[in-house]
C-alpha cells in the first residue's frame, strides 16, 4: 500500500497538535486502513509533523531545560570568577 502524501485528516492533525503522536498514528490507521508502519511513516512524513517541531523519524527528542541548566552554570562560573578575581 502506498503512503499518502497529502495533508493529514483533521482528527489526525488535532492529535498531533495536542502532542499525541501515538493517537495520531492510531487515528491514521482507522481512517485510512493503513498498516502500523505505513500510518507511522505517513504521519512522520507529513509537513504538519515537521511544522509542529516533532522532528525527524528516529530522532530523539530533547527538552529545552538542558539549555537553561547550561546557561545557569556559565553564569555561576562567571560570578565565581569575578568574585575570586576581585579578592586577589
Amino acid at each position: 500500500m502506498t503512503i499518502p502524501t497529502g495533508p493529514l485528516p483533521p482528527d489526525v492533525l488535532a492529535a498531533l497538535q495536542r502532542g499525541n503522536k501515538i493517537e495520531a498514528i492510531k487515528l491514521m490507521r482507522q481512517l485510512t486502513g493503513l498498516g502500523l508502519k505505513e500510518a507511522k511513516d505517513a504521519v512522520e512524513a507529513s509537513p504538519e509533523h515537521a511544522q509542529l517541531g516533532q522532528g525527524s523519524p528516529g530522532e530523539v527528542g530533547r527538552s529545552g531545560s538542558m539549555g537553561w541548566v547550561l546557561l545557569a552554570l556559565v553564569i555561576a562560573a562567571l560570578v565565581v570568577y569575578y568574585l575570586v578575581r576581585g579578592q586577589g
